[in-house]
């Protein structure tokens, strides 16, 4: 579905990713772990078109998109959770989520796929009239995700979903994540939370100084000695 090839990005003369390749198939949840600074969110905002490559490809179902501006990369079925959840907080929950389904796509089944949202996370159809200021950082963090999700995406990309957030809020953040892969989303997601990530993907990259240093199945890197000293504490 997904495919980077030698990718190099950054901001300014500086690369904050090198050579970078990674793939993401159909339907598969797959991490990008590493330490701050490892080129993570970069790597999620050269997918999506706010940084541009310098070197390399990235395609999508078999489309180049290296070109394309954000807009176009979210036609295409790209939705970018970012890090901070980034939510309208003087508009309603509700405006927040209409605001995803700007893409042509979703505008015909906007009401559809609200419902979905809203059945996912019952708390936002709750506070459907609330500002999203107003809100948790939790409840900031499903909206930010169910506003990616009324994009009708086919791949939704998560930067650091559990950032900020309690212990107790991140298991319910996840567990939400995880209903959503099961009903056949594909999902990159970037988090620091090696752990917890790990637990939801099937395979991982390991980023660091913006390359990929490890790449394996969930279960490989959980037992790999340098991934245990460096991100899990063992």
């Amino acid at each position: 579905m997904l495919a980077l090839s030698g990718v190099t990005a950054g901001y300014g003369s500086v690369p904050a990713v090198r050579d970078l390749s990674l793939a993401v198939g159909e339907g598969e949840a797959v991490g990008l772990l590493g330490a701050n600074g490892a080129g993570k969110s970069t790597t999620l905002r050269a997918i999506s078109g706010l940084v541009r490559t310098s070197a390399g490809t990235i395609t999508f179902l078999g489309k180049s998109i290296n070109s394309l501006p954000p807009y176009r990369v979210a036609e295409l079925g790209i939705a970018h959770v970012p890090e901070g959840r980034q939510v309208f907080p003087e508009l309603t929950v509700k405006e927040n989520l209409e605001i995803g389904a700007y893409v042509p796509n979703a505008k015909a089944d906007r009401r559809r796929t609200l419902d979905l949202v809203f059945s996912i996370f019952p708390v936002l159809a709750e506070r459907r009239k609330q500002l999203a200021g107003t809100m948790s950082g939790g409840e900031q963090q499903m909206l930010a995700v169910g506003r990616g999700l009324m994009m009708k995406p086919r791949l939704l990309m998560l930067d650091e979903p559990s950032l900020g957030l309690a212990p107790v809020v991140t298991d319910a953040t996840f567990a939400k994540i995880q209903e959503i892969h099961a009903m056949g989303m594909a999902i990159l997601l970037v988090e620091q939370n090696v752990t917890r990530a790990l637990t939801l993907v099937q395979r991982a990259y390991v980023l660091e100084s913006g390359r990929v240093t490890l790449h394996g199945s969930s279960l490989e890197l959980a037992r790999n000695k340098q991934v245990q000293a460096a991100y899990l504490g063992i």
